[in-house]
């Protein structure tokens, strides 16, 4: 396995883009259309949550179904990004560094 010449994206790099604007932690990733699929279901839950929900219910209460899929958005880029990180750490690692533990195999 090679390493990729650039680091992938900072995890709170994502995690702050995802969180100040909708889908925008995906787009960051290189994974557009998944973002866009979290905003549609966004929308659309809360239109639904929207109109089932009483009139006395708070904005929040109104629109949870679009709140739920927002936080669930903010997770899943974080943890994309979170995982790539990883991934790219432990390939530098194994490349880099014959010997890991600095334990020598017994011949």
């Amino acid at each position: 396995m090679t390493i990729p010449t650039t680091a992938p994206t900072n995890p709170y790099l994502v995690l702050g883009a995802a969180i100040v604007l909708p889908g925008s932690g995906h787009v960051i990733l290189g994974v557009p259309v998944r973002g866009l699929q979290f905003l549609f279901f966004m929308v659309i839950l809360a239109w639904v949550t929207a109109k089932i929900a009483p009139s006395d219910a708070s904005f929040v209460g109104r629109h949870a179904g679009g709140f739920l899929i927002y936080a669930l958005s903010i997770l899943d880029a974080y943890k994309i990004a979170r995982i790539r990180t990883a991934k790219w750490v432990h390939t530098a690692r194994r490349d880099g560094d014959s010997a890991q533990s600095g334990i020598e195999p017994h011949r």
